[in-house]
C-alpha cells in the first residue's frame, strides 16, 4: 500500500516550490495545467515519446490517464499538481458543452467518481511509492479551511481529506515558507503521531518524503 499525502495552500505559498529538493531521477510530476517550475529545474523534462522518452513531467487532467501513469511508473515519488484543476478543468469543459437537466447534475457525480478513483489509486500502488497531491484551499461557511473543489454539490459526495492520512498546509510566517503539520481546529491538516517533530516545518517535500520513508520503515524496491 502506497502512502498518499495532500499538500494544501493558496497560490504563491510554496506548494510547487516545495518540489525543489526532490531527486528528479526518482520523481514523476503530473501537471493538470502545463506551467514552468518555479525553481531551477535541472533534471526535469517533459515527456515526449520521440524526443524525451525518459522525461519525468506529464501533462494531463484526465483521471484514467493519471491513474495509468501512476500505476506504470517505476519512480518512487509521484506528485500531482494540482488536484483542484483536475476537477475544475473537467467541470468547465462540460459547462462549455451546455449540459442541462439531469446531465448537468450527473456531472458532479462523475467528477466526484474521478476524484475518488485517483485518490484510491494513489493509496493502492506498491508499498515503496509515495504520492503527493497538491491542491488549493477554500474557506467553508463555518470558517474551516479545506481543499478547494468545485462547490457544495461535489463536497456532499466526497470529502477529499477523509481519504488520506497525511494532509499538510502551506504557511508563510515572517517571510518563511512552511508546512503546517497539525490541525489548528479550523482546518483539515493532520499527520500521524510522531511523524514530524514540530507543528511547522520547512516547505521541503524531500524532507517530508524522507520523514515518511523513515516513519513507515519503507524499503527501496529490489
Amino acid at each position: 500500500m502506497s502512502i498518499a499525502c495532500m499538500v494544501l495552500g493558496q497560490s504563491g505559498t510554496g506548494k510547487t516550490t516545495s518540489l525543489r529538493n526532490l531527486d528528479p531521477a526518482h520523481t514523476l510530476l503530473i501537471q493538470a495545467v502545463k506551467k514552468p517550475l518555479p525553481f531551477r529545474a535541472t533534471g526535469w523534462a517533459y515527456f515526449d515519446k520521440e524526443k524525451t522518452p525518459h522525461g519525468n513531467i506529464f501533462v494531463t487532467d484526465q483521471a484514467a490517464q493519471i491513474i495509468k501513469i501512476m500505476r506504470g511508473t517505476k519512480r518512487d515519488v509521484i506528485v500531482l499538481d494540482d488536484f483542484q484543476y483536475i476537477l475544475a478543468n473537467e467541470f468547465m469543459r462540460r459547462v462549455l458543452d451546455n449540459e442541462t437537466g439531469n446531465a448537468a447534475f450527473a456531472k458532479y457525480n462523475e467528477i466526484a467518481r474521478n476524484a475518488w478513483d485517483i485518490l484510491m489509486a494513489a493509496s493502492q500502488l506498491s508499498d515503496d511509492k509515495r504520492v503527493y497531491i497538491l491542491g488549493h484551499t477554500q474557506e467553508d461557511d463555518n470558517g474551516r479551511i479545506k481543499a478547494k473543489t468545485i462547490g457544495k454539490l461535489l463536497d456532499e459526495k466526497i470529502t477529499i481529506e477523509g481519504l488520506l492520512t497525511i494532509v499538510l498546509r502551506t504557511a508563510v510566517i515572517n517571510g518563511q515558507y512552511l508546512f503546517s503539520t497539525q490541525n489548528n481546529g479550523l482546518d483539515t491538516v493532520k499527520s500521524p503521531l510522531g511523524l514530524f517533530d514540530s507543528d511547522q516545518i520547512e516547505n521541503d517535500l524531500a524532507a517530508v518524503d524522507a520523514a515518511i520513508f523513515s516513519y513507515y520503515q519503507l524499503t527501496e524496491p529490489a
